[in-house]
């Protein structure tokens, strides 16, 4: 069975301008939630991305009517039926569990599979569950393929997170904004994310506030109706393009950014001495090495955000001393570290924090473990002599917009092969 692979011959100077799309971690949460609508509802600014494509199925799965055309998806629930939700869909990217706090709000009840997405190490439910339960729902978790939810019917009430999630704070507001009377969720998450997602309840009719704050009070309501919502830009792609730029970058423009959500990545990437001109949306980036080391550190936002502790790790290669990434979100998520030293890469990963030491990487054959692993060595590639062969890129496919394409205009050696 042929696979497609992305080669890249590293060494090139890059150059133009890169257009971020919208939030995937927005638009995960924000297509299940428009099933609570009981009208038309119109979302701009998707990203092109096979998560999104995947829950738009879904969506179908309910008898709801999608039209998804570029960037733009309309949606009408008027005919929705709630129907239990395959897995083998379910399974293939995690955000799919926002459709039981989804069907519970509008339904009280569902019948799910258990969701996938990308080998992080353990990332349990447990505290959506506990959110849920605390609203009235039973949880059968007996199947060891499907979930089923139930509740006679759903009352607001007090919910302490016992860690920042922003899965479970979604979750729980989505299972909230219908309930009777007012929830509180503690230890909330306040991710931008989260907030677009209660930008968007809210255009519906929800009652939230406190969204982007530690406490979000919802009031519940009788009803939800439609609205048009656009989705914030993607401060992960940003800054993804971010590293690329500072890798192998001359005057490269990223626009469409929301410059406070990138603000700590900005602050490293500083720190290493790039060359960084931030506007008002959009920022411009030079290359500009020798780098000075740095040392990171993962945290909820508005810290360092995990998922570009593996896009910028390519960097302290080129750095003049030993650098240091702490991960302490997840802290085994360091699949890339194998990886790069495959490439050559002078690197080592114990117990949640990866020690990088100045190399020239070299192209060879490596493989994506997840998504932003995948970003990851995309960056190294760039970097490294020869040419780079990035395999299970289905992965890199979720979570970024025609990234081959993108790169190729910006003067990357970049192409697919069928192998």
């Amino acid at each position: 069975m042929s696979q497609e692979v992305i080669k890249i011959r590293g060494g090139q100077t890059l150059s133009g301008t890169v257009h971020n799309h919208g939030a995937k971690n927005s638009a995960v949460a924000i297509i299940p939630a428009t099933l609570l609508a009981e009208e038309p509802v119109t979302i701009d600014g998707l990203p092109q991305i096979s998560d999104v494509e995947t829950l738009v199925s879904l969506l179908e799965d309910l008898n709801i009517n999608t039209d998804l055309k570029d960037t733009t998806l309309n949606v009408d629930p008027t005919q929705i039926e709630n129907a239990p939700l395959p897995n083998n869909k379910v399974q293939s990217l995690r955000a799919s569990y926002y459709m039981m706090g989804a069907m519970l709000g509008r339904f009280n009840k569902c019948v799910i599979g258990l969701p996938g997405g990308c080998p992080l190490g353990p990332r349990p439910i447990d505290q959506h569950i506990k959110g849920f339960k605390a609203l009235g729902a039973v949880v059968d978790e007996s199947s060891s393929t499907s979930m089923k939810i139930e509740a006679d019917k759903l009352v607001g009430a007090n919910i302490f997170l016992d860690m920042v999630s922003v899965g479970a704070t979604i979750n729980i507001m989505l299972a909230a904004v219908r309930a009777e009377g007012q929830t509180v969720i503690e230890n909330a998450a306040k991710e931008p994310e989260v907030v677009d997602v209660a930008a968007f309840l809210s255009s519906l009719g929800a009652k939230i506030k406190g969204a982007g704050t530690s406490t979000i009070k919802i009031t519940g309501v009788e009803r939800l109706t439609g609205s048009n919502h656009q989705v914030i830009p993607d401060r992960i792609e940003a800054g993804t393009y971010m590293c690329i730029a500072a890798a192998c970058g001359k005057d490269v423009t990223i626009n469409n950014i929301i410059p406070t959500h990138i603000e700590p990545l900005t602050v490293k990437l500083k720190e290493l001495g790039v060359d960084v001109n931030m506007g008002e949306d959009s920022v411009r980036i030079n290359r500009s090495e020798p780098y000075e080391s740095v040392n990171i550190k993962t945290l909820v936002y508005p810290g360092f955000a995990t998922d570009l502790q593996q896009p910028i790790t390519p960097l302290l290669f080129l750095s003049n001393g030993i650098s240091t990434v702490t991960e302490t979100i997840y802290p085994e998520r360091f699949r890339h570290v194998d990886e790069l030293k495959n490439m050559g890469g002078d690197i080592s990963a114990d117990k949640g924090t990866a020690t990088i030491k100045p190399s020239q990487l070299k192209g060879t054959s490596v493989y994506a473990s997840d998504l932003r692993a995948g970003a990851c060595l995309i960056v190294a590639a760039l970097l490294a002599e020869g040419v780079t062969t990035i395999y299970n890129v289905k992965h890199i496919y979720r979570g970024y917009t025609d990234i081959v394409n993108t790169l190729k205009q910006l003067g990357a050696d970049i192409w697919t092969e069928e192998v």
